[in-house]
């Protein structure tokens, strides 16, 4: 049986479960989706694997030593106790990438530093002064990943090299196009997987036209790469993995066509010479064309999209262009799934759509929001009474509305629809409670006396949390400090309230003023009449 290990891939925040898919497909084991990353495990054809077909994954990770520690120098002595020469040579390179999150090691350089002592002084220690491996920032033989979180210490090799979404059929780019993981990611979370038309009108430099050629195909994304990390490692197994390379069954033939278009021919011409160059030409229909100009689209296919933001590139207005977005949905794009990832400023309410979801997302330093819109003809109303269905849109918010109920009511999903034990259960409570405890006494009569009981406490005591929650806004609470107002020493509450209008300077001003105004006026009201005296003579 083939050696099984741990291993890591590394991923955008919002992409985890999509990588995790994409890991179970190619046959890992005990997947489990963390935070940017996805743990599981498998042997050495797995990693490979892992590398040639993870459409999501920015690199993978294979942890080989775990350690605490609480400052450098036992973070040195630890590292200096592993064998370093089951992963490099005196005449190896190796380069050292530094994460922590920790109290006790804030910086990540001097981490790098003693690290690197440790293997240097491994070395030396065994074969002399001069006999060690060099450093190389860029390109080296053996890549080393230290993550530490709290005192927690794992050391693994990195498996990829340079990020996995420097796919190598890039030979051009605008000033800011998408990164091609994240762009791949959210072509498979829109679900598209090459069954039907896929548009772009907003192309840029092709990234989202190139990667759905691929996965419409199934054309793995590393095949375009030059080299890996892990084939300079000592146990590289050359057959296994040219077998893995090589291999094109699992590719198949894309029936459909990819539509981009962009406003700049500098772009298009940019993304042409992307797409020569990842040899998807056949399956792509590229042209110059602003979104102004879109009629008609073909039908029943799905938009992603990509618009200018307004930090990095855009236009004279902004908010017209996300206006114009919204305006083609509605009336050119009738019965599309659309995507469209966009920084979470002012111009993304413009495009006038509701959408169906809303997923947090990065691109690069922006903190974005992937949203779906599903477009369809007339009012929803009359879409529902058609027998209409939006794509799990009522099964997503049946779900959320379950979730709710769940977590209000403080139980396990699941729990509620399981036997009907807990609906029984319920009912015995229910059951209990009218009929009344073990004195006979209803539920209700018992809280009324608890009441009337907390009602008569000493002053200055806590009330009942019911009354306290229930009492007229702004009455005095007492025993609740920080609350309210303050009253001091020298100012008893009630001695003003309770001191007669003869002795209170503020009422003596306010009636004196009163009388002078009316001593002026005729009364306007005819004279009282007692309704005591005519009910008398009735």
């Amino acid at each position: 049986m083939k050696e099984q290990f741990e291993m890591v891939a590394k991923t955008f925040q919002g992409l985890e479960e999509v990588l995790a898919e994409e890991l179970r497909a190619l046959g890992a084991l005990n997947v489990e989706p963390g935070r940017r990353m996805v743990q599981f495990e498998g042997d050495l054809e797995m990693l490979y694997k892992a590398n040639l077909c993870c459409r999501t994954a920015l690199r993978i990770l294979k942890p080989f030593y775990n350690f605490t520690a609480r400052n450098t120098d036992e973070l040195y002595d630890r590292a200096k106790e592993f064998d370093w020469g089951s992963l490099m040579s005196v005449g190896s390179t190796f380069s050292i990438d530094t994460v922590a999150y920790s109290d006790d090691f804030t910086h990540s350089r001097f981490v790098t530093y003693r690290v690197k002592d440790a293997i240097v002084d491994w070395f030396k220690d065994r074969y002399g002064e001069d006999k060690r491996p060099g450093v190389r920032l860029q390109g080296a033989d053996v890549m080393i990943n230290v993550h530490i979180a709290g005192g927690n210490v794992t050391l693994s090799l990195d498996s990829s090299g340079e990020s996995l979404h420097k796919r190598g059929y890039r030979v051009a780019q605008t000033e800011a196009p998408i990164n091609e993981v994240l762009a791949a990611g959210i072509i498979l979370r829109s679900g598209w997987r090459g069954d039907c038309p896929l548009v772009d009108p907003m192309c840029g430099s092709g990234t989202f036209l190139i990667e759905a050629a691929l996965i419409a195909a199934n054309i793995n994304p590393g095949v375009y790469r030059k080299h890996f990390a892990f084939e300079n490692w000592k146990d590289f197994d050359s057959a296994l993995f040219d077998r893995l390379y090589n291999d094109d069954s699992a590719e198949r033939e894309f029936k459909y066509k990819i539509y981009g278009a962009d406003i700049s021919p500098k772009a298009v011409e940019i993304a042409d010479r992307n797409i020569r160059s990842a040899g998807v030409g056949r399956m792509i229909d590229l042209q110059t064309k602003p979104l102004s100009a879109w009629t008609e689209a073909p039908e029943g296919g799905v938009l992603i999209t990509n618009p200018p933001y307004g930090e990095r590139i855009g236009s004279d207005n902004m908010e017209g262009l996300y206006a114009l977005i919204g305006q083609k949905l509605k009336n050119v794009f009738k019965g599309y799934h659309a995507w469209i990832i966009a920084a979470k400023n002012e111009y993304i309410p413009k495009i006038g759509l509701s959408p169906s979801e809303k997923i947090p997302i990065l691109n690069g330093s922006i903190e974005c929001e992937l949203r779906e819109y599903i477009i369809f003809e007339g009012d929803y109303k009359s879409f529902r009474r058609e027998g209409g269905r939006l794509r799990d849109i009522d099964e997503k918010k049946a779900e959320r509305r379950s979730e709710r109920r769940e977590k209000k009511f403080g139980r396990l999903n699941g729990e509620r629809h399981g036997n009907g034990k807990f609906h029984s259960d319920r009912k015995a409570f229910r059951d209990k409670n009218r009929q009344g405890g073990r004195d006979g006494r209803s539920r209700e009569r018992d809280f009324a006396d608890k009441r009337r009981e907390r009602r008569s406490d000493k002053a200055g005591e806590p009330r009942n949390k019911l009354e306290e929650r229930y009492s007229p806004r702004g009455a005095f609470r007492p025993g609740r400090p920080g609350q309210g107002r303050t009253f001091t020493s020298d100012r008893p509450l009630d001695a003003d309230r309770r001191k007669p209008d003869s002795e209170n300077p503020l009422a003596l001003r306010r009636n004196e003023d009163a009388l002078k105004m009316l001593s002026n006026k005729q009364p306007s009201l005819p004279p009282f009449r007692s309704r005591r005296k005519n009910s008398d003579n009735d």
